[in-house]
């Protein structure tokens, strides 16, 4: 495999749900300032659409699901989609697979969310019997829990987890050993006033503060229930989100780095989640890359 998964990465649902056309052009500008990788979500729509889109943006950047969610595609899907945007654009697609939660798997369908880590076995399994498969080189797990971990060691090329601290990248890190990937996400706010700053981040902490795979994993690194209510203690966010000035943000980089992170993508938030936030991209972009 050649992709680059060491430097820094951009994570962002505005490149996948953003009008293409612009998320193309911002794709372009992102690896000329220096970042490494950009990675998208994928809780609807068309992912291999979006993901074609970033690689014809694009010469040299990794172009990664942060993450793929298993229910919504199967494993030949998947298979047979990375086959054909790699014969087309190179090695440079990275498959990040995740089972997501069930609050949102089983809102259309009620009762369908059982037995992640045999879903995601089984998931694997087929990716694996694909003809051609998806290499275990070219995949990882947004694993969170030990369990998850240890599959990840062994059937792919790491892990990406999504929303959490240093000190899970270090027990990640720990589970995995040296050699796998570990890529954490790490939002971030480009704002100094703690109370703006912590706004922007609890508006964001919304959409996965009452998910229960999120929490158990807080929990893992000390935070409480108590934490968890009225949208999140201050140290909850502070935990969480990096905020500050460039120098703040670069040092939570470091932390993880500091952890046994190889990559981290940076998810900016702004006050106004829809906005591209280019400008903020661009004045991180010294201080990370």
């Amino acid at each position: 495999m050649t992709n680059d998964l060491s430097g820094i990465g951009i994570w962002s649902s505005q490149l996948r749900y953003g009008d293409q056309a612009d998320a193309a052009d911002a794709a372009g500008e992102l690896e000329s300032l220096g970042y490494s990788a950009l990675w998208v979500p994928d809780v609807g729509g068309d992912l291999f659409g979006v993901l074609e889109n970033l690689l014809g943006a694009t010469a040299r950047a990794t172009i990664a699901t942060g993450i793929l969610n298993l229910w919504m595609h199967t494993p030949a899907e998947a298979a047979a989609a990375f086959d054909r945007l790699t014969r087309t654009f190179g090695r440079r697609l990275f498959v990040g697979i995740g089972v997501s939660h069930a609050p949102l798997v089983d809102r259309k369908q009620p009762g369908r969310y059982q037995r992640p880590l045999q879903q995601m076995v089984e998931y694997l399994d087929g990716l694996d019997a694909a003809d051609p498969p998806l290499p275990a080189a070219a995949r990882c797990l947004a694993a969170l829990g030990p369990k998850m971990l240890e599959l990840a060691k062994a059937r792919t090329a790491g892990t990406h987890p999504y929303l959490v601290t240093p000190e899970h990248t270090a027990t990640a890190r720990d589970r995995l050993g040296a050699g796998p990937l570990v890529a954490p996400e790490q939002a971030v706010v480009l704002e100094t006033d703690p109370a703006a700053a912590r706004a922007i981040a609890r508006q964001h902490l919304a959409t996965y503060i009452g998910l229960p795979n999120y929490f158990r994993n807080w929990e893992r690194v000390g935070l409480t229930e108590q934490d968890r209510a009225d949208g999140g203690s201050d140290r909850l966010v502070d935990a969480l989100v990096a905020w500050g000035d460039e120098d703040a943000i670069a040092a939570r980089v470091a932390a993880h780095r500091a952890a046994g992170a190889e990559h981290v993508c940076i998810q900016v938030l702004t006050d106004e989640p829809q906005r591209f936030p280019r400008d903020e991209w661009r004045q991180l972009a010294p201080a990370l890359v």
